[in-house]
């Protein structure tokens, strides 16, 4: 984080209502609708909804569109921003490296098992909310990657721009490579459809590593 990122989210948290805002939304550990916001502060819809545009410009919550299945018009939720996370008293990444690895120690799993394992139930979670590819760049950029997508025909390339455990990977980059692929890994099989190809690592401080991902030919069953 770069000292005028730092500089523009205190300016957000500055102002007393705006920083219970964002406490709410980071303690809620989900997305957040105006309303139930506009409840907590009890201030007008427009009040929070201007405030909530604040927060957002300076990179502190991600605004997203509902994905509704009922009448009406979907609502704008929000979220803490995945790259703030371990930041202004938030807890961060690196809390949930420390658990996945901790689960393989017990478990006398390798990073890639672990990960695998949990990129899966993340991604039966969620599947068939959406477009498959959607929700696998959607869920890459909520773990901090910051990818972008490249699509050559059936094959689907997610460049990352950013790593979120630069800092470990630099140290030791196998574990944390392994445990990003099983993590994919899992995703896309949870996900169902996709399946991994490959990974391919670059230098963690640079980021720009790219993850390979091969969709199924329509009527033929999962990737081989």
């Amino acid at each position: 984080m770069t000292e005028p990122d730092v500089q523009r989210e205190a300016r957000a948290l500055g102002v007393p209502t705006r920083h219970r805002l964002f406490r709410y939304i980071v303690d809620a550990a989900r997305p957040v609708g105006v309303g139930e916001l506009t409840d907590y502060v009890r201030l007008n819809h427009n009040a929070v909804r201007q405030h909530l545009a604040v927060l957002k410009d300076a990179g502190l919550v991600t605004e997203e569109v509902e994905d509704r299945d009922r009448a009406g018009r979907p609502r704008l939720l929000y979220r803490l921003h995945p790259e703030v996370a371990g930041s202004w008293g938030t807890s961060g990444a690196y809390a949930w490296l420390a658990s996945l690895l901790s689960d393989a120690i017990r478990r006398q799993q390798d990073p890639r098992q672990v990960g695998r394992q949990d990129g899966h139930h993340r991604g039966a979670e969620i599947a068939g909310t959406g477009d498959r590819l959607d929700l696998l760049e959607a869920e890459m950029a909520r773990r901090g990657f910051r990818p972008t997508r490249v699509e050559r025909g059936r094959r689907v390339d997610f460049v990352f721009g950013r790593c979120p455990f630069a800092e470990v990977a630099q140290v030791d980059p196998d574990t944390v490579c392994q445990l990003h692929l099983g993590m994919a890994e899992g995703l896309t099989e949870g996900l169902g459809g996709l399946a991994v190809e490959k990974l391919v690592a670059k230098d963690p401080r640079r980021a720009g590593c790219r993850l390979t991902v091969r969709q199924a030919t329509p009527g033929t069953g999962p990737p081989a």
